[in-house]
């Protein structure tokens, strides 16, 4: 007898059938690239959400949310008050250290460190997108990179590092209802013997507590160890097969520094884990540890395993992960013409908000000058996005007419204070020129100065892994300007631990008031 399919269960079936056959076979890490170290990852129902360290950036602690654990766009940032997130005359990489975001009860949790101003603190949001709460600090002794577990009876417990480069995890119960500590954080585990036994974070599976740290310093020798405890307090044993991930005897692979991890297990009861890693040229990066994803199983003994025990890679299999679903694309360039910056545009230290203006000149991003330089421990003129590709196009058309000496506007590649490429249009003997400006471990160098007439300018740079190619458009003709290296901005040579932005930006040291400097557009293509 033949036996037909009622039409919607058969609509479905096709549904799900055509839905695993458009499953790609590899997904690619990083999955999320340019600067987001740190990542700390939650899923409530199907959806996941992730935070990552901004340190003197404003606003602080973007959230980016996937259906997927592959495909992540940013929907907010979780610190967008000075009163969240003061940051006054910090530097690059002060400010906001490792986050990590929960979801319990329906309710978002971050708690994270302002490591020069406050110490750690807790904020809370019924929509991760934002708006999220005055913060709590925790006034808990020092410490940084705190964590949570809310535990099957209700409790809380709050787990951090302590003790400096040879510390260890340290933790305390917080009050439920205050979300202050109960007690003094003490020592649980100091790891294995590696320097900065950092990042804990506690988890419980199947009866067990374990907790998972980074040790051996957030550059080419860190790893990821994990000990476990029936009891949250310990004692902990440490996993025999420690480190459970590691790069640092792989100095050919490139993905280097894999460390500071967070577990999630999806709704069919798949383990993953979100990393920071590195993509080193030569020994040097410059773009920042961005957000690696690696699937995690459990052996018969019950240790987590990290990719069969295997070093990550570029492309990996998408076994085990949920139904692949990107977002569309995001537009290359942006136009100006919304009432606001997307959350992907950060400024320095505070808001900017009286430093520029997409209102008075509809259409245009207008920058107003003032007396803050990139060097200063200040909030200039500047807005800006990470460098996301190491092969890449930016470009901004820009309506500028200095009428002093010094004054200046146009596009930026940031690592910090002391390093940074400024492309931009400047008076000079009275006359207007196209400059590129050079400042590398606090010294200025002008490398190149045109002189081109009145109108608009296009300013262009063209990244590769070891070079920049800065270039500028005038009545239609494009003139190269010269090439800098990547190197001198990388976190190997500049210290710290962020990575490039690439930004639009106005100064005026002089006297006399400056025009405004209007951008008409900004795009950003990856080419990798």
């Amino acid at each position: 007898m033949t036996r037909y399919l009622p039409t919607a269960a058969l609509a479905l079936m096709l549904a799900c059938s055509d839905a695993a056959s458009s499953q790609p076979a590899d997904y690619t890490n990083p999955v999320i690239t340019g600067f987001s170290s740190d990542p700390s990852v939650c899923r409530m129902g199907g959806d996941y959400y992730l935070a990552a360290s901004t340190f003197a950036y404003f606003p602080g602690v973007p959230i980016f949310h996937s259906k997927d654990l592959v495909h992540w766009r940013q929907v907010g940032n979780a610190l967008t008050r000075p009163s969240q997130l003061p940051l006054q005359n910090q530097g690059n990489s002060r400010g906001i250290f490792a986050p990590t975001l929960r979801c319990h009860g329906g309710k978002f949790y971050l708690v994270t460190t302002n490591i020069s101003n406050g110490g750690n603190f807790i904020a809370t949001a019924t929509d991760p997108a934002g708006p999220w709460s005055e913060v709590t600090w925790l006034n808990d002794g020092g410490g940084m990179d705190p964590s949570l577990l809310f535990d099957d009876d209700g409790k809380i417990y709050y787990t951090r590092h302590g003790g400096g480069e040879h510390g260890g995890a340290y933790q305390a119960e917080l009050d439920p209802q205050t979300l202050m500590p109960k007690e003094a954080p003490r020592l649980i585990w100091s790891g294995t013997g590696g320097v900065w036994p950092e990042g804990p974070h506690l988890y419980k599976h199947n009866g067990w507590y374990y907790l998972m740290i980074s040790e051996g310093g957030t550059s080419y020798n860190h790893s990821i160890t994990v000990a476990r405890s029936r009891s949250p307090w310990g004692p902990f044993e440490a996993n025999p097969a420690n480190p459970i991930v590691t790069h640092r005897n792989h100095p050919d692979l490139p993905l280097q520094a894999i460390g500071h991890g967070d577990l999630v297990q999806t709704p069919d009861g798949n383990w993953w884990i979100t990393m920071l890693a590195i993509r080193p040229n030569e020994r040097t990066h410059h773009i920042g540890r961005e957000t690696v994803l690696a699937p995690v199983t459990w052996s018969d003994d019950g240790w987590p395993v990290i990719n069969g025990g295997k070093p990550i890679q570029i492309s990996m299999s998408s076994a085990g992960l949920p139904p692949s679903q990107p977002w569309p694309s995001r537009p290359a360039t942006e136009q100006f013409d919304g009432k606001t910056l997307g959350p992907e545009w950060y400024g320095l230290r505070a808001p900017a908000d009286a430093l520029y203006s997409l209102t008075e000149r509809p259409g245009y991003l207008r920058l107003k000058g003032s007396a803050d330089t990139l060097v200063t421990l200040t909030t200039p003129a500047f807005v800006g996005i990470r460098q996301r590709d190491l092969a890449m196009h930016a470009a901004a058309a820009l309506d500028f007419k200095p009428r002093a000496d010094g004054q200046l506007a146009g596009l930026v590649v940031r690592q910090d204070e002391s390093n940074h490429y400024q492309l931009v249009v400047a008076r000079e003997r009275g006359k207007r020129h196209v400059k590129l400006l050079s400042v590398i471990k606090g010294r200025a160098t002008q490398v190149q100065s045109r002189p081109v007439p009145d109108g608009d300018v296009t300013l262009a740079i063209d990244g590769k892994p070891a070079s920049y190619a800065f270039s500028y458009t005038v009545q239609g003709k494009t003139h190269a300007l010269g090439t800098l290296p990547t190197a001198p901005l990388s976190s190997e040579k500049a210290g710290g631990f962020t990575g490039v932005f690439l930004g639009l930006y106005a100064t005026n040291p002089a006297a006399e008031p400056m025009p405004p400097a209007d951008v008409a557009w900004f795009t950003y293509q990856g080419k990798d």
